[in-house]
């Protein structure tokens, strides 16, 4: 009898239940192959079997300490204080970016007071102490195992029973009920699962890395997203010294906190203030760059936006954009030359966000055209001033949330000046020794920090 079989997208991990040429979902051309079905008898997971009932929610027990500090105060942050009891976190990047890194220096701090077992399938036990000393972190009880069988892993985890368990990375571990190698969308769901069963029925806080593909996406991300419970992104250049751990979704906490990293030969050290890093180096007097605050969670940040405009030599100028979504760079530019009246149509145009910094707030807005209106006519902005605020299409410049911690985090970086939309200047508390310009078009924001 032929064992019943699935379709999986290898770029999305959506699942069909016959082949066709192109995924559904992600568009995607030849990238649905076909994989066995998970079999849903007991055992073949090896995951425990567990006798549940339904219970009232009111009898249900709250625990007062549900949440567990890593000892790293950047990663607690963006876990919204702390990995809780029981819960599945993924944790994504690209290779080299940090992943194990980190996982492997919360163990220093964990293990002095829990029991926490490092499970490696792309390094030995030998590796692992290297790798451990030099980021000082080989003290304490850690436990440490080189497997990917997952029937294995579990075993090993019932007769250790560790309080945290961390696995590196889940596209090497297997299943040998599943014929599929390593790192299919099966096998990924497959121990993912596993996993999962293991944390909610036994209160395991489990740590999981996950590669990513080519795309940037974690391979199989639809599967493995809507199976944990937290999903971290770490984002950065591999020859820049910062990283950025992103939440990009928390079961427990916020999806809007981000934290900062600095990479050493001592492993990553946590950034207590993100905007005087990413403000490091700004140059003085210099045409094409303004600076802006963004909100990240509940954290103000400071960042740094240059345009650099020049003549085109092509019949379509050339435009590219880092740092800010291509399409919103490009409405910015219409709404300068149509409501600023400046004429960019034919220039090429380069913007950027100093830091690898990803600004998706439109309060950025009147800071990307004030960097472009200063490259364009070549004058700069002044070196103690900063813009916050949405432009509209109109060219009318719209208020922004949270405006009081915004200019409180300027003023404290020494800036003097703050460009604010004009409906905002009657609900705001002005820092002292900063001076508040509202303004409620683009030309005006324009004129107010170049004079033109």
């Amino acid at each position: 009898m032929k064992a019943k079989t699935v379709y999986f997208c290898s770029q999305c991990g959506n699942e069909f239940p016959k082949w066709q040429g192109q995924c559904s979902f992600c568009k995607s051309w030849n990238t649905i192959s076909e994989q066995p079905a998970v079999s849903q008898q007991t055992g073949k997971r090896g995951a425990p079997v567990v006798s549940s009932r339904p219970v009232t929610i009111k009898d249900v027990l709250s625990d007062d300490e549900i949440r567990i500090a890593t000892g790293i105060g950047e990663l607690d942050r963006v876990l919204g204080g702390g990995a809780v009891k029981g819960s599945l976190v993924l944790v994504g990047g690209s290779p080299g970016i940090g992943k194990s890194t980190l996982l492997l220096q919360i163990c220093a701090c964990l293990a002095a007071s829990l029991k926490v077992l490092y499970i490696s399938g792309e390094e030995s036990v030998r590796q692992l102490k290297m790798r451990a000393e030099r980021l000082g972190a080989a003290g304490g009880d850690l436990l440490v195992l080189s497997e990917t069988g997952i029937s294995e892993i579990l075993n090993s985890v019932e007769n250790v029973k560790p309080d945290i368990l961390i696995v590196d990375s889940i596209q090497t571990l297997y299943n040998d009920a599943l014929d599929s190698s390593p790192g299919s969308v099966a096998q990924v769901k497959d121990c993912t699962l596993s996993l999962m069963q293991l944390a909610k029925s036994s209160g395991t806080t489990v740590f999981i890395v996950g590669h990513v593909n080519k795309e940037g996406a974690i391979a199989g991300p639809k599967v493995l997203e809507h199976m944990v419970d937290c999903v971290l992104y770490f984002e950065g250049e591999q020859n820049l010294n910062y990283r950025i751990l992103r939440s990009v979704k928390n079961r427990f906490g916020s999806t809007n906190e981000i934290g900062v990293f600095e990479m050493t030969d001592r492993g990553l050290s946590e950034v207590a203030n993100p905007s005087e890093m990413l403000l490091s180096g700004r140059p003085q007097d210099v045409p094409g760059t303004c600076v802006t605050c963004v909100m990240e969670g509940s954290r103000p940040i400071l960042a740094e936006i240059q345009a650099l405009i020049t003549p085109s030599n092509f019949n379509v100028p050339r435009r590219n954009s880092n740092g800010i979504d291509y399409n919103r760079a490009m409405m910015l530019l219409a709404v300068l030359e149509k409501r600023g009246g400046l004429s960019i149509y034919s220039a090429d145009a380069y913007i950027n966000v100093i830091g690898g910094l990803m600004l998706d707030e439109p309060a950025a807005d009147l800071a990307v055209v004030l960097a472009i209106a200063s490259g364009h006519l070549d004058k700069p902005v002044g070196d103690d001033l900063a813009a916050i605020g949405e432009v509209g299409l109109t060219g009318e410049i719209r208020a922004v949330s949270r405006l009081d911690q915004r200019l409180s985090e300027v003023s404290r970086l020494g800036f003097k000046r703050c460009i604010v939309p004009m409906h905002s200047r009657e609900k705001i508390n002005v820092p002292n020794g900063l001076e508040v310009i509202p303004v409620k078009t683009v030309r005006a924001a324009v004129f107010a920090a170049i004079g033109v």
